[in-house]
């Protein structure tokens, strides 16, 4: 069984930065995308950050673009977002998503089969 937990989430201000890992069990995801998507409060799960296999090519929203960056590590099978410049806005519950098939970053949901439980983001301001 597929398992893909998030865990690095937390309250910091504004202006701060925080790392979010996402650990993969069940089998391994060297061969296609994954992604992150979050949820801020009151609104619909919107994307974030996505990366290919490869890690090669990367796909940001505009409103965290220069500010996220995205890893994936095929050998520790996770995948992780470095997030800086935190703003109040950016509170969201963020979640991690993997593609069963296909390499290509996507910035819909409805393109990823798996997904974890979340973790909470807190920016103050």
């Amino acid at each position: 069984q597929v398992q893909l937990v998030e865990s690095g989430g937390g309250l910091v201000q504004a202006g701060g930065s925080l790392r979010l890992s996402c650990a993969i069990s069940g089998r391994t995801f060297s061969s296609t995308a994954m992604g992150w998507f979050r949820q801020p409060p009151g609104k619909e799960r919107e994307f974030v950050a996505a990366i290919t296999w490869n890690g090669g090519t990367s796909d940001f929203a505009d409103s965290v673009r220069g500010r996220f960056t995205i890893s994936k590590d095929n050998a520790k099978n996770t995948v992780c977002l470095e997030m800086n410049s935190l703003k109040p806005e950016d509170t969201a519950v963020y979640y991690c998503a993997a593609r069963r098939f296909g390499i290509a970053v996507s910035r819909s949901a409805d393109s990823y089969s798996y997904w974890g439980r979340g973790t909470q983001v807190t920016v103050s301001s």
